[in-house]
């Protein structure tokens, strides 16, 4: 019956926008939003701007800018980083020639920090392939231990705390008293395709998360973080995120000095929380060639400016550890920070970048992580290279290449070997081809390089 009431219509009418709202909750609204132009939000700090509101219009003034947005993340976000341990040594326990049925060369590196064998430590997984010599490597730290990546029995099982009960991502019912049994072998090889890797001509080199910071509240004393105590006063304290992002650094000093491998090509890769510490490793250490960032949401790429995702209020009262105390003050002002991840990724640039999404993963806000790569494509065309080659958002599952590559693809939170696929072509093209010089002095407005350029691994 057709209602005349004015309050009964308007009350049609809300319940008409919430229906329309909730068939707008997943991938099709996304679809519809990318047929749209997109915007960078209102405010968005620039890169490019001195705290004074000059511009940067030099190489020179660039290199100053950099080290204050260094400064700033430093002493505002991420903390402080101790340098390189004095007396940290390399052990090689294992060494196999003929692993992964004679594909394959499996290094396994105990990193001593202090030197000692009974000191603290990170055990360093590597595979090389022996079809190539000398082959760029792809690091990045694993969540639930180095024996979860591949079923290879060869690969030494972690002693360390890991966390366990039901978890949507694995299943860990494999661990038994916080430790790992030989039950755990393999259970996260899906978003670590070992093979497809070797075969694309990369070396592929791994950590336990947790050699370096256990991931929980009480995890202090387990954490690297507790060896420096020095570092972890003050509000610009020493935290999580950067302790995985120095754990990232340290193997990268044993991949520089490892001759089987080429460690002036080496990728910094992360997922997730990871994801934030690569995105950190590679800002803070020009030696990595490159970054691939996969789904590293809040404090990795996503831009807080954007609404959507996790929050900085979320991330500070979650994971309270993750970030230095300092961070703290900025709960809740989301939309008015002072600085922004765009600028965390112009610390970067030249070298090549790429962000990944998933269309169904809200949490971490793939539409936020697609306007940071579209923002920091700026700084990329400053220094004379080419940034992202489009401000609109690709349909699922079209990557977009460049020197700043993007992607969106189908599904939710995980590494696929869709995703896996996107970034062995991105290295391809800018890791793995004959290397062209960079310099950190390009004169601003400069011809961006063609796609097919390669990175140089002395270009910052």
């Amino acid at each position: 019956m057709r209602t005349t009431n004015p309050r009964s219509r308007a009350m049609l009418r809300a319940a008409a926008m919430l229906l329309a709202a909730a068939a707008c909750l997943g991938s099709a609204c996304m679809a519809q939003e990318q047929a749209q132009p997109l915007s960078l939000p209102p405010n968005l700090p620039n890169p490019l701007l001195f705290a004074n509101g000059s511009s940067v219009t030099t190489a020179a003034q660039w290199r100053q800018r950099r080290g204050q947005l260094l400064r700033t993340f430093t002493e505002q976000m991420y903390g402080r980083m101790p340098p390189r341990p004095a007396k940290m040594r390399f052990q090689v326990y294992d060494l196999d020639n003929h692993a992964l049925g004679g594909t394959a060369t499996r290094e396994q590196v105990a990193i001593l920090f202090d030197g000692r064998t009974a000191g603290r430590r990170m055990d360093l997984l590597v595979y090389i392939p022996n079809a190539v010599r000398h082959p760029p490597v792809i690091l990045g730290l694993n969540f639930w231990g180095n024996e979860t990546v591949d079923p290879d029995p060869g690969i030494r099982i972690d002693d360390r705390w890991i966390e366990s009960g039901k978890n949507p991502f694995v299943d860990l019912s494999c661990v038994k008293d916080h430790r790992a049994t030989s039950a755990c072998r393999g259970i996260d090889s899906g978003r670590w395709p070992v093979r497809m890797i070797l075969q694309a001509g990369y070396a592929l080199a791994t950590a336990y998360r947790g050699d370096i910071d256990p991931d929980h509240i009480g995890g202090y004393a387990q954490s690297i973080r507790s060896a420096y105590p020095q570092w972890t006063k003050g509000n610009d304290n020493f935290s999580t995120i950067a302790a995985w992002a120095w754990g990232l650094s340290r193997a990268l000093d044993y991949l520089v000095s490892d001759p089987k491998v080429n460690g002036h090509r080496v990728i910094a890769f992360g997922w997730s929380r990871l994801g934030k510490a690569a995105v950190w490793a590679a800002a803070t250490d020009p030696r990595f060639a490159a970054l691939i960032s996969n789904e590293s949401g809040a404090g990795g790429a996503k831009l807080f400016h954007h609404p959507g995702g996790e929050t900085i209020l979320h991330l500070n009262t979650a994971f309270p550890y993750w970030f230095c105390r300092n961070f703290r003050q900025f709960n809740g002002r989301d939309a008015s920070l002072p600085f922004d991840q765009n600028e965390v990724m112009a610390l970067v640039a030249p070298r090549p970048l790429y962000i990944a999404s998933a269309i169904d993963d809200r949490f971490s806000d793939p539409k936020g992580e697609f306007l940071d790569a579209v923002a920091v494509s700026s700084v990329y065309r400053f220094l004379g290279v080419e940034g992202l080659p489009t401000s609109k958002w690709p349909p699922v599952n079209q990557p977009v290449f460049g020197r700043v590559s993007y992607h969106v693809r189908g599904g939710g939170h995980s590494v696929t070997d869709f995703d896996w696929e996107q970034y062995l072509h991105f290295c391809d093209l800018y890791v793995k081809a004959k290397s062209l010089r960079l310099s950190s002095g390009a004169q601003p407005g400069a011809k961006s390089k063609r796609s097919e350029d390669a990175v140089d691994s002395n270009a910052q």
